[in-house]
């Protein structure tokens, strides 16, 4: 046997990414992550209630900026994220096809489809108000119009069996309309919402518009789904009797909440459900110019 033959591999130890930076989990845990076949691939964070609370605060304080940018200027972010994932496709595929066991060729068909789901996502941000949004007719002198506004501060519980193409078509939604989230990545695959956070990092992306934390679902959900700072949860990651605990946690502070609604098909056509599944609908009333009365003239 050679020195070669006798080196073991340096196994990466990744961290939690919260506020665009990323910070060991405050408990110090980390645990092994396996592939398909069993073989250790890398140490992930575990992240704790504290983490969890951490990344809540981080998100907040980003929501203003990130959902008072134009919806053109969102579009451009998240396309140059698309175009960064396309430079680590190789990664990605190998990635993939560790956590899932899927061939070179059907991993590879997965992120390709990861990829065009988030130039597509990138392509609604400035087409969705005209989508879900306009003028309402009302009998009266008034402009009675409807406009979406972002959730807020949104709690993600990622699929656990779609590593990269199921997380990417549940959190490319949420931040491209305005709101800022927070990840809870797939407990036994999460390398690829990991190195996902470190695309994120080095892209437009402002720090804390989307956090990940990775560890045991069931610990750190709770936490996000009982937060009073968080305005909406989705579930799709959850089985259902966690997703039972987490929606009565949830209805403490009236969060909106998406139901895991399994099996699901993430090669299938999104539609426009996960776009406006977080968005608020704002309605104002102007009154119609003229003489005596206040408001612009048309």
């Amino acid at each position: 046997m050679t020195q070669a033959d006798a080196r073991l591999s340096v196994l990466k130890t990744y961290k939690l990414y919260v506020g665009g930076k990323f910070p060991r989990s405050e408990s110090g845990r980390v645990y092994e992550v396996t592939d398909a076949k069993g073989r250790w691939l890398a140490n992930a964070p575990r992240a704790s209630r504290k983490d969890a609370r951490d990344a809540v605060v981080a998100a907040r304080k980003a929501v203003a900026g990130w959902s008072g940018a134009t919806a053109y200027n969102r579009g451009q972010v998240l396309y140059r994220v698309a175009e960064m994932l396309q430079g680590r496709r190789e990664q990605y595929v190998a990635e993939v096809a560790d956590a899932e066991g899927l061939s070179k060729a059907r991993s590879a068909a997965q992120v390709d489809a990861a990829i065009d789901r988030w130039v597509w996502y990138a392509g609604w941000t400035d087409k969705v108000a005209q989508v879900v949004g306009g003028g309402n007719p009302v009998a009266g002198p008034y402009f009675n119009l409807s406009a979406p506004e972002p959730t807020g501060v949104v709690a993600v519980v990622a699929p656990q069996e779609s590593a990269l193409l199921g997380l990417v078509s549940v959190l490319a939604p949420v931040i491209a309309t305005g709101n800022a989230a927070v990840v809870v990545a797939a407990e036994e695959r999460p390398l690829p919402a990991l190195t996902l956070a470190e695309v994120l990092a080095t892209s437009d992306v402002p720090g804390g518009v989307v956090n990940v934390l990775s560890g045991r679902t069931a610990e750190i959900a709770p936490t996000l789904a009982a937060h009073q700072d968080v305005n909406a949860i989705d579930l799709t990651g959850a089985d259902a009797e966690l997703a039972r605990e987490l929606e009565v946690a949830a209805a403490d502070n009236l969060k909106r909440v998406l139901r895991p609604e399994p099996p699901y098909d993430w090669t299938a056509d999104p539609g426009t459900g996960r776009l406006t599944a977080f968005l608020e609908t704002k309605t104002v009333w102007h009154p119609t110019g003229g003489l005596g009365v206040s408001g612009s003239a048309y």
